[in-house]
């Protein structure tokens, strides 16, 4: 992984150079591994592979790696399709599998391309609906990809033009050339067999897990997922949910001989957080901790990044608060079993009077027993490292109970427990925790404004605190 002072630097040379500088990043900059094979594969799990594609998908899955025929099989897997099916098919692969292939140190590079205002260009070789849902995430002002045919919102099956993947990456070359309409390319990031791709640029930097790429300059980054869990993942995992059943167990006896099932739930929330964490190797680093203490009851509020949120929480706030989750939620083993003993407050997001409902009594707990309630107004968790939109159900609560809120900015979850992935790697998360919002002069009228700005604060920090 590059040290820290190598980006900085890299970091420093993107403020340098003028804005609207034209910024080109190839996807084999941007992925660790196949986006064609992750769509590859979920066709051929859910029964959508053509018996005659079948031999070469498995290939790619084993790692044969993309050529121009596997492209064509997927697009032509899709003959037929609703445009949005597989759009939104594509958002879930991005969030489920591909997610965990993004490389951290591109995607910071990337935004600090954005803060410079530099004119950024996604390219790849995969179809436009693959790298789509990426390209909005990484915020892209152009995505030059292989091209599709649709006619009527349909999706033929066939390829548009010439399918961007070659060699040298020429295909590529020549595209990006022909949609930033021969304005030069200021900085290009690309995989180790483009070659002819970064060679267009005035600062090719080679994107590669080892150094001594072809005599250029190289971004030395980090192993990513998208492989099997390793012996030492496979223990810290078990560390963690044993800590959490010995906690459970040693905190029921507590609770049944207190008779308080409050006792039981906070104590079971402290050596979870605590000891869970800690046989996970996974160090919480805090900023802001005296936050936690300093308005409650409130309503916390925190980005959710990763499966791991939950025992985040867990260590951070120790005792004394709920929580609102997915319906779904309550039917993860053992964890479902916790959220409901917790008193978790479980909402159905299709039913707008259900999750009203639902709501009710979360707020009570507020207003008229003193608990502080967590929530991630996002609603469900974000594929990338990109804030989703937050949506209203915290900030009513908010304003119903007249608490304040308390931001919760968590970084790195992500990479501690990669998106789709069920086993912990060791590392260390940092959290920032904001000062409390107060919410006394809201209205149901300006309510639109404070989420807007409260998730201005989350952009803020995310993108510019670490």
């Amino acid at each position: 992984m590059p040290h820290g002072r190598e980006l900085d630097t890299r970091r420093a040379a993107i403020r340098a150079a003028p804005s609207g500088s034209v910024v080109v990043v190839d996807e084999t900059a941007l992925l660790a591994t196949s986006a064609i094979a992750a769509h590859a594969g979920e066709a051929m799990r859910s029964g959508r592979t053509a018996w005659r594609a079948l031999p070469g998908d498995v290939a790619l899955l084993a790692g044969a790696g993309d050529d121009e025929a596997a492209v064509r099989r997927l697009v032509a897997g899709w003959a037929g399709q609703d445009e949005e099916d597989v759009a939104r098919r594509a958002r879930t692969i991005l969030r489920d599998e591909l997610g965990a292939s993004l490389r951290p140190e591109m995607w910071s590079l990337v935004l600090e391309h954005r803060r410079a205002g530099h004119h950024v260009v996604l390219t790849g070789h995969a179809p436009r609906p693959v790298l789509a849902p990426l390209a909005e995430d990484l915020g892209a002002d152009e995505l030059v990809a292989t091209e599709v045919g649709v006619r009527d919102g349909t999706l033929t099956g066939e390829v548009a033009g010439r399918v961007l993947l070659d060699r040298r990456g020429e295909a590529k070359a020549d595209a990006v050339a022909g949609a930033v309409a021969g304005r030069r390319l200021a900085f290009v990031y690309a995989g180790p067999c483009s070659d002819a791709l970064l060679a267009a640029g005035e600062r090719p930097v080679v994107v590669s897990e080892t150094a001594g790429e072809g005599g250029r300059a190289t971004l030395v980054v980090a192993p990513r997922g998208g492989t099997l869990a390793t012996p030492g993942d496979v223990l810290r995992t078990a560390g963690f949910y044993g800590a959490l059943l010995g906690a459970a167990g040693t905190a029921a006896a507590v609770g049944l001989a207190r008779r308080s099932r409050r006792h039981m739930v906070d104590l079971t929330c402290s050596v979870t957080g605590d000891l869970g964490l800690a046989l996970a190797g996974i160090d919480v680093e805090v900023r802001g901790a005296e936050h936690l203490w300093s308005a409650r009851p409130c309503v916390f509020v925190f980005n959710h990044q990763s499966k791991i949120d939950v025992a985040l929480l867990m260590k951070l706030l120790r005792g004394g608060f709920t929580g609102v989750a997915k319906a779904e939620a309550a039917q993860i083993p053992l964890w479902g079993a916790m959220f409901k003993l917790a008193g978790v407050a479980f909402v159905d997001r299709g039913n707008t009077r259900q999750a009203r409902e639902a709501l009710e009594p979360a707020v009570r707990k507020l207003r008229d027993e003193g608990w502080s309630l967590a929530i991630a107004p996002e609603g469900t968790r974000s594929p990338t490292p990109r804030l989703g939109r937050f949506k209203k159900g915290a900030f009513h609560i908010a304003l119903q109970a007249g608490v304040p809120m308390v931001p919760i900015v968590i970084h790195d979850a992500g990479e501690v427990m990669w998106r789709g992935h069920q086993t912990l790697r060791g590392g260390t998360v940092h959290v920032d925790v904001l000062p409390p919002i107060d919410t006394t002069d809201w209205s149901t009228e300006t309510l639109a404004e404070h989420v807007e700005d409260v998730r201005d604060r989350f952009v803020a920090v995310l993108e510019g605190a670490r």
